[in-house]
C-alpha cells in the first residue's frame, strides 16, 4: 500500500493526541491529494473500499497511544502469515478464513501508515518492516495454499502428495524474488551513489520488451500471487472444491500461481535489467 509507517518516537511538531480530529481533517493529513491516484503504489482494493473503512478506524486510534504505528506494521505481519497457516485447514473453512485474515492484513497495512502520518512518526524503520511484512505475508500464503493441496489430513485416505507442498513452496520463492528484484534496484543505486529511480524508467529500452510490458499490465496475470487477489483465488478454488468434492481446483490453483509466479520472475528480471532503471 502507498504509505510511509512508523516510528515509536515522535518527530518535531507532534499532534494533540488528547483530541479525536473529524474526519475531514483527518483525511487532509493521511490521504494526501493524489496519494489513492497513484495506481503504481495504491492497491485498487485500497482505492475500491479499504481507504474508506481504514480512515475510521485510524480515528478511533489516533488517541490511543499506547498503539504504536510499529505495533500495528508488526500485528498486519502476524495477520499475513496466521492467513498462511489457516489455509492448512481443510475444506471451505480453511480457504474462507484464510481470505478473511487477509483482509485484516490490507486493513492494518492501510492502518499503520495512516496512524503514523497523522501522528507524524513515519521513519525508516517502519518503511523496512512495512516490506518484511509484505515479503513474509505473501510467502505464508502461497507456502499455506502448496501444504493445502498436499492434503496434510488425507481427506482421500491416499499418502501426501507433497510435490504440491514443492509447487507452493516455489510460488512463495517467486513473489519474495520478485518484491527483491523491485528492491534491490534501489539498493544497487544508493550504493552507486544514485538518487531513487523515477517511474519513467520503468520502461524498457527494447521495444519488443516494452510492447509484451504492457501486454502483461493489461492482462494483469502476474497480480494474481499477490496477497489480496491469491486469497480470493484461493477462496474461489475452495468453493468450487466444496461443490465438486476432493481439492482438484485447489491444486490447479496452486499449479496457476506457481507457473505464473516463475514467468513473472523472469520476466520482471528483463525488464528491469532492459530498462533505465540501472543507468
Amino acid at each position: 500500500m502507498s504509505k510511509q509507517s512508523t516510528a515509536d518516537t515522535p518527530s518535531v511538531a507532534p499532534v494533540d493526541l488528547t483530541r479525536r480530529p473529524s474526519i475531514e481533517e483527518l483525511r487532509a493529513v493521511i490521504h494526501p491529494e493524489g496519494m489513492l491516484q497513484r495506481r503504481s503504489a495504491e492497491h485498487w482494493a485500497g482505492r475500491l473500499y479499504m481507504r474508506k473503512i481504514s480512515l475510521r478506524i485510524t480515528r478511533v486510534l489516533s488517541t490511543v497511544t499506547v498503539i504504536t504505528p510499529n505495533g500495528l506494521t508488526y500485528l498486519m505481519m502476524f495477520t499475513g502469515i496466521l492467513a498462511g497457516v489457516a489455509l492448512v485447514i481443510p475444506g471451505i473453512t480453511g480457504a474462507v478464513l484464510g481470505a478473511l485474515l487477509i483482509q485484516v492484513y490490507l486493513l492494518l497495512d492501510c492502518v499503520d501508515g495512516e496512524v503514523a502520518r497523522w501522528r507524524r512518526q513515519t521513519s525508516l524503520t517502519g518503511v523496512y518492516l512495512d516490506r518484511v511484512g509484505h515479503y513474509m505475508s505473501e510467502a505464508a500464503l502461497l507456502t499455506g495454499l502448496g501444504l493445502r493441496a498436499a492434503d496434510l489430513f488425507h481427506q482421500d485416505g491416499t499418502a501426501t502428495a507433497w510435490q504440491w507442498a514443492f509447487l507452493g513452496t516455489l510460488a512463495a520463492l517467486g513473489a519474495i524474488l520478485i518484491k527483491s528484484e523491485t528492491d534491490l534496484v534501489d539498493v544497487a543505486r544508493a550504493r552507486s551513489g544514485m538518487t531513487a529511480v523515477e517511474d519513467s524508467a520503468s520502461v524498457p529500452r527494447s521495444s519488443g520488451v516494452a510492447k509484451a510490458r504492457r501486454a502483461a499490465s493489461l492482462l494483469k496475470f502476474h497480480r494474481l500471487i499477490g496477497a489480496v487477489e491469491a486469497s480470493l483465488f484461493i477462496l474461489a478454488a475452495g468453493i468450487a472444491d466444496q461443490v465438486h468434492g476432493g481439492i482438484l481446483f485447489t491444486r490447479i490453483a496452486v499449479v496457476v500461481l506457481a507457473a505464473i509466479a516463475v514467468l513473472q520472475t523472469v520476466l520482471h528480471l528483463l525488464s528491469i535489467v532492459l530498462s533505465s532503471r540501472l543507468r
